[in-house]
Formats: structure tokens, C-alpha cells, sequence
């Protein structure tokens, strides 16, 4: 019965999963620029997919490390890079611009992981690094200024974050108690009580933990569920609506685009990703989500 409820569910929101490009190794940090090109994020790099369907190796550095990716209004690039232990900056030709984050009160970061820009020239970033057997992990948020503030602490693999619309509230995947956490903005980068928003299902012999977020128009939060090859679309009140085919096993990150944002592009890898290669997959969203 439990099969049969969510083939109904993937059936409801369009066909399956479109592969659209391959790496030989997990894939994350899904990101558009203003042009249709998707970015994403390797073992020893950045790809560039156009929006004709050509590959290229837009950056390649593996002594990186890099994971989340966003674009600023001005066309800069800010990408995670774990094993610099920085948020690093490129031009839109893929020119190093220097480290937008590196420490925080004196404190060298220990590895970043994902980004959200606010609206007020900001971002937050999460910064896990060391955090899976001791609650170390972080948040922080970098001003107009470049200034890095702490903004939470304490956590167990903080992992992808973003904010609702109307930037009200930050959404936080906590990857290792398997769940989705929410915090009150007060202002920018000062944020108010943790809450639990969502603990997620486990998955019986896999690794099931949450990594990207992403949320579309009407509040929805839709969950990279690594270990499930599924997509957890969580509602407002942090109820599990929908499960959709992520396309890979480990699906590690996402972001909307197409026409009319109601495309979901879904990185990750096709086993675990320490050892199988990558993809990046299209998923093509119909019904009430948008």
C-alpha cells in the first residue's frame, strides 16, 4: 500500500526524472545564472551546463572541496569550498576573486557547505566541519560589509539552509538527527530560538538524512533526502505532502528553474557518493507546487 501511495504521489506531479548530465563523480551545488547556464559542483571542480545542452569544465580545482554555489546581482559567484575551509569568490568568467569568508572572531572556518542570499546584500552560510560525533557545527552570515557574524551554533551537520520569500524565517537541514530546523530572523544575520520544523523518515539500512533545501512560491520546502532517491516536500506547517523521484540515490542538492521555475533540477550521485558517479536530473513539476 505504501508503494502503491507513492507511485500516485510522483504520478500527480509529471513524468519521471530527465537525466541531463553525467560526472564521474557526485555532483552538488546546483545553481543558474541570469543567462539559463546551470553551475554545479564536483570532486575536482565546476561544470557549466548551457541552456543548449553543452558541458564544459568551467573551473577545475580538486583541492577544493566546493559544494553550495550562489550568484550574487552583480554576476559573482560565492562557492563553498570545504577543503579550503572558505566561501571563495569568482568573476562570471570563472576569475578568482578571493576568500568572501575565512574566519569568524578570530576563528579560522572549518569547512562550509552551503549558501542563501538575503535582501539585504547578505548570505548565510553553514559550516559543519568536525560536527558529526560533536554538536560544533555552524551558522554564520556575511553583511553588505564582509563582515562574518556567528549566527547559530551547536549543531550536528548543519547542511543546506534557505529562507522563506518574505526572509522571515531560515530554514536549516540538520543532517545527522535527520531533520529540518527553523529560526526567526530578528534582523540580518541575528537569528531568534532554534525549533524543530520536521523530523523526516528514516529509510531501514540507508542513510537517510537531509542535505539541499529548496522552496517554491507558495511556502513549500522541498528536501534533498540523501540515501532515498527521493525529494520530501514538506508544507508550511512542516508536513510531509509528497515524495518525488529525485532521479539519483544520493540526492544531495536542488534548485527550481525552466519556464516558469517549475522545473527541478536535482544533483547527486547514482549509488553513495564516495563511490559512483554523478548526475544531475530533471523533474518536470505539475499540480498545486509551483
Amino acid at each position: 500500500m505504501r508503494n502503491a501511495l507513492l507511485l500516485c504521489a510522483f504520478a500527480a506531479y509529471g513524468q519521471d526524472p530527465v537525466e541531463i548530465a553525467k560526472s564521474p563523480t557526485y555532483t552538488e551545488g546546483p545553481v543558474f545564472d541570469k543567462t539559463g547556464n546551470l553551475f554545479f559542483s564536483h570532486h575536482a571542480g565546476i561544470y557549466k551546463l548551457s541552456p543548449g545542452g553543452e558541458l564544459t569544465e568551467w573551473i577545475r580545482d580538486a583541492d577544493s572541496g566546493f559544494n553550495g554555489h550562489k550568484i550574487l546581482p552583480d554576476g559573482t559567484h560565492l562557492v563553498c569550498a570545504a577543503k579550503k575551509a572558505a566561501v571563495v569568490r569568482f568573476d562570471s568568467q570563472g576569475v578568482f576573486l578571493g576568500n568572501a569568508a575565512s574566519e569568524c572572531d578570530g576563528k579560522p572556518l572549518r569547512a562550509p557547505n552551503d549558501i542563501t542570499l538575503d535582501a539585504h546584500g547578505g548570505f548565510y552560510f553553514t559550516d559543519p566541519g568536525g560536527s558529526r560525533v560533536e554538536p560544533i557545527g555552524t551558522v554564520h552570515y556575511v553583511n553588505r560589509a564582509g563582515k562574518v557574524l556567528l549566527s547559530a551554533s551547536g549543531l550536528r551537520v548543519p547542511n543546506g539552509l534557505v529562507l522563506d520569500r518574505k526572509g522571515e524565517y531560515l530554514f536549516l537541514a540538520e543532517t545527522v538527527p535527520n531533520r529540518i530546523l527553523r529560526y526567526k530572523v530578528m534582523s540580518p544575520g541575528v537569528l531568534g530560538a532554534q525549533e524543530t520544523f520536521a523530523t523526516l523518515p528514516g529509510r531501514e539500512g540507508h542513510d537517510a538524512t537531509p542535505d539541499g533545501l529548496a522552496m517554491d512560491r507558495s511556502g513549500n520546502l522541498y528536501v534533498a533526502h540523501l540515501g532515498t532517491g527521493q525529494v520530501l516536500v514538506l508544507d508550511k506547517g512542516g508536513q510531509l505532502r509528497q515524495r518525488l523521484p529525485g532521479g539519483n540515490y544520493d540526492v544531495s542538492n536542488l534548485v527550481f528553474g525552466g519556464p516558469g521555475g517549475k522545473q527541478l533540477f536535482i544533483t547527486g550521485s547514482v549509488g553513495h557518493r564516495s563511490k559512483t558517479e554523478g548526475r544531475v536530473f530533471r523533474l518536470d513539476l505539475k499540480g498545486e507546487m509551483k
